[in-house]
């Protein structure tokens, strides 16, 4: 299932995450340009790398501070679906957790729960040398948030079925259901074999962390669950 758009309404322009989306596409756009071996250079210097968080040794190999890479991670992607995948999630979800929070709260919410999925990852292998990159864990938080708050809201969706594609309305909770268990799947299908190069647990740990923080950066006046009704397409 690939999600296109929500039928959930702003009451303000969400001019966060239009920055959040802009400014990944633009690090992006920078980052490709650099070509294939300074581009290699450029991802190494400001991503995380889990050894130079926990290994006073190998925090010494990077020109860039150990805390900036965990900030910094989190605007590099490996590719254009990569980014493309993240900053679709974030447009879709990302206005309507702005929304219910107020912008600055969103900023601080979007960036912490980035931290904590960085650490979710780091945690689950200390010696690994190879980059950590993405907005994957601070966007999962981003859908924990929304899966609280919006649970009955229609999601325009791209499903796949047999040899046709249809697009159909279908609530949140399902759509955002269905990717959580898709990251749990995808844990136990790459479990001995690396990881196949995706960040799993950070997408875990910041959906985590959207749900657990989300109570603490709402708005008091904006209810768990969905308090408007929806108009349909």
């Amino acid at each position: 299932m690939i999600p296109l758009k929500d039928i959930n309404p702003t009451r303000r322009f969400p001019i966060v995450t239009v920055l959040l989306v802009v400014c990944n596409t633009l690090v992006f756009i920078y980052q490709w340009g650099l070509g294939p071996q300074s581009g290699e250079r450029f991802i190494r210097s400001f991503a995380l790398i889990p050894a130079r968080m926990f290994h006073a040794q190998a925090a010494g190999d990077g020109a860039v501070p150990v805390a900036v890479t965990v900030f910094t991670s989190m605007f590099l992607h490996g590719g254009f679906l990569h980014v493309a995948g993240n900053m679709l999630y974030l447009w879709i979800f990302g206005n309507n957790v702005e929304d219910a929070m107020g912008r600055m709260r969103f900023v601080f919410f979007y960036t912490l729960c980035g931290f904590l999925a960085a650490f979710s990852h780091a945690l689950t292998n200390t010696s690994s040398p190879v980059p950590m990159i993405g907005a994957s864990g601070a966007v999962s938080g981003v859908l924990g948030a929304y899966l609280l708050l919006y649970p009955r809201a229609r999601v325009l969706t791209l499903v796949p079925v047999f040899y046709f594609i249809r697009i159909i309305e279908i609530p949140a909770v399902f759509v955002l259901g269905f990717w959580l268990v898709l990251q749990f799947l995808s844990v136990l299908l790459s479990a001995g074999s690396g990881g196949g190069g995706v960040a799993w647990f950070a997408h875990i740990g910041g959906f985590i962390a959207g749900l657990v923080l989300i109570g603490l950066f709402k708005r008091s006046n904006v209810p768990f669950g969905g308090g408007r009704r929806f108009r349909r397409l």
